[in-house]
């Protein structure tokens, strides 16, 4: 079957109709990017009466926010006591209160802005792949209710019937979390600014930055714009602005493929709850369903790379392994995209310049991060208030050995996968 590419993009319920700028513009706030970063900055923007301007240079959500799995995660990747130990008790602590609600932020912004965008709240199964990720549950069970988050430690016969397969030896329920289309979240985010009084601009490529007169000054598509208060939330796909700095990320593919949908009867059996899964695996793999039924399975990897054939070979394995019912249906969609890591898996924001900031980093994870980040830089920007932002923003960020680092990311999943679809451990 010939794919047909990326399922959120043929599946959103949401349209949006944004021009290309073709006039100079002033306003209160610009923003480069319109993923869940930028169009939550925007919203909130609109919403405290600012004029905002967002300026996208493909269409919106075209990077991480329009490729992302869809779990709506609570937390960081990283354990609590990681977390601490990285920033500090009272820092650390911030940022996962702040974290830990952002499922809620989500949910309300949805209901509160008729985003239609396969909303599932049912929570998120982190899967054990073995015995030893089974014991990495328990320790992060621990220390998440130890700080009083709801979690669940479930065995291995409750992870099976909350999954429907035995290839897992237990797993970590968050009733928090849960799943959307995260294309049609972007794009339904994006309506709500426009309604709110914000200018939204697609094929809008910002090519020159710089700060003079106390305003911020941008090119985008040869137009001028000027703007008080800037924010740079392209996150994994800034694409070489001319403005002096750049947010030093290490990008890391991950890719998804989606099957046709699956018979009913099976839907009763394979993820019944319609839980959003990822597992231990030092390669990790992703699960879920969409509204129409189709199995969407991820990986590390990169689909438009030279590893296509041994990712997409690898994923039909896994299928055939841990769900074996549905092994032989056919591919119908698969995309990739790239994730902004951090060398220490901790959102950064980059105060670049009077009034700028950069947010990015997310590690995967950036519904949740991303519209907590953008909602609160576009406050403390307007405001002046730093105190708002998530993490205390810094002046310089510099990541080591990043070409040598993707390379390792890319090429471990290249041979893990091709080992793996062999029939190798």
């Amino acid at each position: 079957m010939t794919s047909k590419g990326n399922l959120w993009r043929a599946s959103s319920a949401v349209r949006v109709e944004a021009p290309a700028l073709d006039r100079p513009l002033d306003v209160d706030l610009a923003i480069i990017g319109g993923g869940f970063t930028g169009q939550a900055a925007a919203l909130e923007g609109a919403r405290r009466g600012a004029s905002v301007a967002v300026f996208e240079g493909e269409t919106f959500g075209h990077g991480g926010s329009g490729r992302n799995v869809g779990l709506v995660n609570a937390g960081l990747w990283l354990p609590p006591e990681e977390v601490v130990r990285a920033m500090g008790a009272e820092a650390g602590g911030r940022l996962m209160a702040l974290l830990a609600d952002a499922p809620r932020r989500v949910w309300s912004l949805i209901e509160r802005e008729g985003i239609e965008c396969e909303a599932t709240r049912q929570g998120t199964l982190h899967l054990a792949h073995a015995p030893a990720g089974f014991r990495d549950l328990a320790e992060r069970h621990r220390q998440g209710t130890a700080l009083g988050w709801p979690l669940q430690l479930l065995d291995a016969a409750e992870a099976a019937r909350r999954t429907g397969s035995r290839a897992f030896h237990g797993a970590l329920f968050d009733p928090r979390a849960g799943t959307i289309q995260p294309l049609s979240y972007a794009l339904g985010l994006a309506r709500a600014a426009i309604s709110a009084g914000a200018q939204v601009f697609e094929h809008s490529r910002v090519s020159r930055v710089r700060r003079e007169d106390q305003h911020w000054h941008l090119s985008v598509n040869g137009q001028p714009v000027r703007a008080r208060s800037l924010l740079l939330a392209t996150n994994a796909y800034f694409d070489g602005i001319d403005m002096g700095t750049r947010p030093e990320i290490v990008a890391v593919n991950y890719f998804q493929a989606a099957t046709v949908p699956i018979p009913q009867d099976l839907r009763l059996r394979i993820l019944p709850g319609r839980q959003g899964c990822w597992d231990t695996d030092l390669v990790m793999s992703s699960f879920r369903m969409d509204a129409q039924g189709r199995f969407i399975i991820g990986g590390i990897g990169n689909l438009e790379g030279p590893g296509r054939a041994v990712h997409m070979s690898w994923a039909r394995r896994k299928l055939r392994q841990t769900f074996p019912e549905l092994g032989d249906l056919p591919f119908e969609h698969d995309w990739s995209g790239r994730i902004a890591m951090t060398g220490d898996h901790i959102p950064k924001i980059l105060r670049f310049g009077t009034s700028a900031l950069a947010c990015f980093g997310y590690s995967g994870r950036g519904i949740g991060p991303g519209t907590t980040f953008g909602t609160l830089a576009a406050e403390a920007l307007l405001t002046g208030d730093d105190t708002v932002l998530p993490v205390a923003p810094v002046t310089s960020h510099r990541e080591s050995f990043v070409p040598v680092r993707e390379a390792y990311y890319e090429m471990g999943a290249v041979l893990t996968h091709a080992v793996k679809a062999r029939g190798g451990t």
